[in-house]
Parts: C-alpha cells; sequence; structure tokens
C-alpha cells in the first residue's frame, strides 16, 4: 500500500487544483439543475437569476453565479476514503434588498424558491467538486 502523503502538502497541492475543479462543476450542476428534463426552475425564473446576475455586474457586484465559494476541510465525508472534503463555504442568496426586489416579478415566495435552487446548486457543486478531489487523491496514492 502507498504511503498517504502529509495532508497538508495534500491540500496546498489539491488547492491548486480548485479553479478548474469549480469551473467544470458548476458546469455540469447548471446543465443538471437548470437545464436538464427536470430543472429545478422554470425558464422564467433562471431568466430572473440571469438578470439579477447581470444588475448586480453592472453595479460592480459579482453577480449571483460564480459567487459561491468553495473550501477543502480535513474532517472526511462517508463518502470518501480520505480524511478531506469539499464545502461550500459561501452560497448565493437572494435577500429583501437585491436589486430584483423592487420588480412586481420577485415576490417573497419565488425569492425563496429562488434561494433553495441555489443552496442545491452550490452544494452539488461540492459534491463534484469533492468527486475531483477523491480522484486527485487516489492518482496521489499510485
Amino acid at each position: 500500500m502507498a504511503e498517504f502523503p502529509d495532508e497538508r502538502q495534500l491540500v496546498l497541492r489539491a488547492r491548486t487544483h480548485m479553479e478548474e475543479w469549480t469551473n467544470r462543476a458548476r458546469t455540469t450542476a447548471y446543465a443538471e439543475l437548470f437545464e436538464g428534463d427536470e430543472p429545478l426552475l422554470t425558464e422564467e425564473e433562471v431568466r430572473l437569476l440571469d438578470v439579477l446576475d447581470s444588475e448586480l455586474e453592472r453595479r460592480g457586484g459579482d453577480g449571483v453565479w460564480g459567487t459561491d465559494q468553495y473550501g477543502i476541510h480535513t474532517a472526511g465525508t462517508s463518502s470518501s476514503d480520505t480524511s478531506l472534503g469539499v464545502v461550500c463555504v459561501y452560497h448565493p442568496q437572494l435577500t429583501k434588498d437585491s436589486v430584483l426586489r423592487g420588480f412586481d416579478e420577485l415576490d417573497d415566495e419565488t425569492e425563496e424558491r429562488l434561494n433553495a435552487a441555489l443552496w442545491r446548486y452550490s452544494e452539488y457543486v461540492a459534491t463534484l467538486i469533492e468527486q475531483s478531489l477523491d480522484e486527485f487523491i487516489r492518482q496521489t496514492q499510485t
């Protein structure tokens, strides 16, 4: 059996891949959750998120898509053979002061539905990143 690299060194090496893994996971999660056979949101609701994203970016903010953030933790997960895992450390969320709140289109129920979908999206992205991390660790051990 191959020896495990020092956990700290393994985390440092894995972090160099996080941007690549995150971008790939975001693309996959978006396609599966919002463009698949059973999307989480209607086309109109996705359009609302896209409008909000554009408006926030025009105002100098980060928008909605791509503001989710992920980190590697060392507590491990039940789905992994290693002590490393991935967690979403920032979930995008619409709030009462979002730029779309002034539109008649966004009521409390719609806001909650969008936030629930953004939460599920972010958690799925974390799962996909963790799969990439697990593969990286397996390759490191061979």
